[in-house]
């Protein structure tokens, strides 16, 4: 398999990707085969977990909440599972509205992705601490993930993008790539309009927008944000470059 593809093709999982490639600090590229994002990784075929077997996948983190873990569990061998629960308050607040009578549509649809991309930034930061924590520990590969591996995985990519150093418009860039491969369940439709579910099951760019305004206007910047946040200061930053950014050739 090419070293520098970004999509492993997995039967059971249309999301999973490497975060390596991206030019972060000094010019320097993050380091291939080492930080992965995906969707849940329940679906895996005997071949796929060959697969990651193959990439020495030590770590997984399961960004998914309580439910959506019990719905769809999995184990692989070999590799540490690690539960950073966020709930999916948006799919909540969707069926309380329609409990209500209130008919959602794409614009509510919109706001209500916005409100939980602020409150990942504000809300769960004990979650992505904890991801980074192990993060600093060591260098051994690994995989963060949700559902679909597009919000709350999303977030979390944009996070540690940024502290690589990677510019802003890239993250963005690596945020959208799931509206090119994430393939969305069948049979979900029911009584929800397409337009709105376009909007649930896809990534906009407003939605990432509203989590990194929160992180400048309430917290001072992506650098305060993660320093007094998510305990990654200067120091760990530099240790996050050391570990996850190829060094410069001789």
């Amino acid at each position: 398999m090419d070293a520098f593809t970004r999509s492993l093709k997995l039967s059971g999982a249309s999301n999973f990707r490497d975060l390596g490639g991206y030019v972060g600090l000094d010019g320097l590229p993050v380091r291939w085969r080492r930080i992965f994002r995906s969707d849940h990784l329940a679906a895996l075929t005997p071949q796929d977990t060959a697969l990651l077997a193959s990439l020495q996948l030590s770590r997984a983190f399961d960004f998914r909440g309580a439910a959506e873990r019990t719905a769809l569990a999995y184990t692989l061998p070999d590799v540490a599972y690690h539960a950073l629960s966020i709930e999916p308050t948006v799919v909540q607040r969707a069926k309380d509205m329609a409990l209500a009578g209130q008919q959602i549509s794409a614009a509510i649809a919109v706001e209500l992705m916005q409100d939980t991309y602020r409150a990942f930034v504000n809300d769960n930061t004990e979650q992505f601490a904890t991801l980074f924590a192990h993060l600093l520990a060591d260098d051994a590969p690994l995989v963060f993930h949700c559902t679909a591996g597009k919000d709350r995985t999303g977030f979390a990519a944009a996070l540690i993008l940024s502290a690589l150093g990677v510019p802003r418009d890239v993250v963005m860039q690596d945020y959208l790539l799931t509206n090119t491969l994430y393939l969305r369940p069948a049979g979900l439709a029911g009584h929800t309009p397409e337009e709105v579910l376009n909007v649930l099951w896809r990534v906009q760019e407003e939605f990432l927008e509203a989590a990194l305004h929160a992180v400048d206007h309430d917290h001072g910047g992506m650098q305060r944000y993660l320093a007094e946040r998510l305990r990654v200061g200067p120091a760990e930053l530099r240790r996050l470059a050391a570990l996850y950014l190829q060094p410069a050739a001789g």
